[in-house]
């Protein structure tokens, strides 16, 4: 029978999109704050149940808390097999996931195998990936052809952006990842901005899929988007980038 396959963070995110799906096992709280991106979440302890298990650890035993964590593990992978994965393939490649690449991530990926379907575990977990995304933003803004467009509110500054994804260019919104129009507009209607940890994974995405010989067209912002705060190295790379300075004529 197959045994998931351990695969490193560097292997893993260099090859992402290879995988049908990515799979998070930890709780919904976790999830709600940062995930991989496009994962789903197949959480095989809920958010009450985790709480439990580790209170179990703190004041009886690590024995009396993987005893009752397993029959808990047990019911919910079950559930999540006949709810979530029931109408999966027979060669469907998923890559699985936890915390820490440990025992939640390693029960759902070991079932899934055992089906058959070519499951991956992230060596390391979801840890491992924010390590990644934080090296990889400190490094990769110097590496791009920015090109900055700046200019007062309500010059048309990201109608351009607009224009320009359109037409084809590399185009870096930060105001839509952040889901906020700046500090004159505020929020994008019926949306909430996302965690730090949420804005710099839909960062990290974005720029990932960057050809660094293209320019790479963005609006000037601060160090704020609303509540994300902007990597230091992106600010950085902004400042020292070409800029065209957009204008509108006033009405006569």
């Amino acid at each position: 029978m197959r045994a998931p396959l351990p695969i490193a963070i560097d292997d893993a995110v260099d090859g992402l999109d290879r995988f049908d799906s990515v799979v998070d096992a930890r709780s919904p709280a976790e999830f709600a704050e940062d995930h991989l991106p496009g994962a789903i979440n197949a959480p095989v302890l809920d958010d009450g149940e985790r709480a439990l298990i580790g209170t179990i650890h703190n004041r009886q035993s690590a024995f009396e808390a993987r005893r009752i964590g397993a029959a808990i593990v047990a019911r919910n992978v079950g559930a999540l097999i006949e709810r979530l994965f029931a109408d999966r393939p027979p060669d469907w490649r998923p890559l699985v996931y936890c915390w820490r690449g440990g025992n939640r991530s390693g029960a759902l990926a070991t079932v899934f195998a055992r089906i058959g379907w070519r499951t991956a575990i992230l060596d390391g977990g979801y840890r491992a990936f924010r390590r990644r995304v934080l090296a990889d933003l400190e490094r990769w803004p110097a590496g791009l052809r920015l090109h900055v467009l700046a200019g007062r509110t309500g010059t048309g500054k990201s109608l351009i952006l607009q224009q320009l994804a359109g037409d084809g260019a590399q185009v870096l919104d930060l105001e839509a990842i952040a889901r906020h129009r700046g500090s004159v507009l505020g929020l994008m209607p019926e949306s909430s901005q996302p965690s730090q940890k949420a804005f710099e994974t839909a960062l990290w995405n974005a720029l990932r899929r960057f050809d660094p010989e293209r320019p790479v067209f963005v609006e000037s912002e601060s160090r704020r988007v609303g509540r994300c705060h902007v990597p230091d190295a992106l600010i950085a790379a902004m400042r020292a980038a070409p800029c065209t300075l957009v204008e509108a004529q006033s009405a006569v």
